[in-house]
């Protein structure tokens, strides 16, 4: 378990540092119309070097029996994995679909799948939510989120 803390707090530190470095270059100022492109990734990445940071002490300082026992215990890579994977799915499907397709897709494959929905749920709600998040985002506020590769696709809405 000390291995796998150590791991996770040193990637995050990693990531929170390039992160940092990024939004220095960005600038992390607060503008005349409010907060500049740095500001909101420079205290993110602020607060994930300290999490990581704690998790790296922490590691170091516990010297207890519990510390070396497997960091996943038997079974339990599959529920994680479950998880994770239609996550991952979701990623690509946004690349090339668009968010919206992706979610509704992602949002029925992971209800029908993993909570054991009814069909009529999983539709319902896989269907309304990412039409509602259409409409909140690219009409009300004008957002524009990804619409992906395919643009006879992107082209629906």
């Amino acid at each position: 378990m000390r291995k796998a803390d150590n791991a996770c707090g040193a990637v995050l530190l990693v990531l929170g540092g390039l992160i940092l470095w990024e939004s220095l270059k960005l600038r992390i100022g607060w503008g005349l119309n409010g907060p500049e492109a740095g500001f909101f990734p420079f205290w993110l990445a602020v607060g994930l070097v300290l999490c990581s940071a704690i998790i790296l002490v922490q590691a170091f300082l516990n010297r207890s029996s519990s510390a070396d026992k497997p960091f996943i215990q038997e079974g339990g890579l599959t529920p994680v994995l479950k998880v994770a994977l239609p996550a991952f799915g979701m990623v690509a499907l946004t690349e090339a679909f668009g968010l919206y397709p992706a979610a509704a897709i992602y949002l029925a494959f992971y209800m029908r799948w993993i909570g054991k929905h009814r069909w009529a749920a999983t539709l319902a709600v896989s269907l309304a939510l990412p039409v509602a998040s259409y409409f909140v985002f690219d009409r009300w506020f004008l957002i524009p989120m990804p619409k992906g590769h395919w643009t006879w696709i992107s082209g629906l809405y």
